[in-house]
């Protein structure tokens, strides 16, 4: 069965956790990082991404703090949300490839 693309912000809040567990304003400012800049989560994007992720057992809730008198909860990646992000790069890698093998065979070709 072919898998399924993974939308961008999704693929980049597994890719921050995968570094290990982080609250909702290290992944926000993790998933920044990781993009360059092009990806900006909004809050409330992110914890519907979240909501869905662990409604999808993609990712955990790994622990609760108080922080400046702020609960704080940290989130990680399961196992199957690793699996799914291995996944998910593989086949933008093979898709890469395919794009890079094209352009080169016909770089020849641009100047006809």
């Amino acid at each position: 069965m072919p898998i399924k693309s993974m939308h961008e912000p999704t693929f980049m809040i597994l890719t921050a956790l995968a570094s290990g567990p982080q609250h909702g304003y290290g992944i926000v400012n993790d998933v920044s990082g990781i993009s360059g800049g092009r990806v900006k989560l909004r809050a409330g994007t992110l914890y519907t991404a979240l909501d869905r992720l662990r409604a999808d057992g993609l990712v955990e809730l790994d622990r609760e703090e108080i922080a400046d008198s702020r609960l704080r909860r940290y989130y990680r990646l399961t196992a199957a949300g690793s699996e799914r992000l291995a996944e998910e790069a593989a086949r933008l890698r093979g898709n890469a490839r395919v794009a890079m093998m094209r352009l080169q065979s016909n770089s020849g070709m641009a100047g006809a």
